[in-house]
């Protein structure tokens, strides 16, 4: 079983969200914040940061960790460190290798409302995350373990 840290950021720019919609036809179709795996000698921040450069042509500084992530999936041991990040730059585009090779389609800012309908990830959008962006984020938060449906 590969086992593997990822970092991903979440990005919230005048009341909506950044996403990138994963598409790969008869297998998965998601929106999930950009991150992506740690490599060699990258801090998570680092990781975070060049992810959504990849996925998004987009610029962040990456901010404080709030959600660490616990995933399986039979091929995969995946723990996750997401992160609150600040737009600084950049313009939207998916046409880096990388992104094409993870079969990113799509970047897009959405409101709450308009990913209500969606699969998102982390799946916290949702829910948990409007209660704690609320108070603030008063702590860093280990979300229980979860399957992972794609992989």
């Amino acid at each position: 079983m590969l086992h593997r840290i990822s970092a991903g950021v979440i990005v919230e720019d005048a009341g909506r969200h950044l996403f990138v919609r994963h598409t790969r036809a008869g297998a998965y179709d998601f929106w999930v914040c950009p991150g992506g795996g740690v490599q060699e000698e990258e801090s998570l921040e680092q990781a975070a940061a060049r992810e959504v450069r990849e996925e998004t042509g987009l610029e962040v500084q990456v901010g404080r960790l709030v959600y660490i992530e616990d995933l399986v999936h039979p091929e995969c041991r995946l723990v996750k460190f997401w992160f609150l990040g600040e737009l600084i730059g950049g313009a939207l585009d998916t046409s880096h290798p990388e992104a094409i090779r993870e079969h990113v389609v799509h970047a897009d800012w959405l409101t709450r409302e308009q990913f209500a309908d969606k699969t998102v990830f982390p799946a916290v959008m949702t829910e948990r995350y409007w209660t704690d962006r609320a108070a603030g984020f008063p702590s860093v938060v280990r979300l229980p373990l979860r399957r992972m449906d794609f992989w």
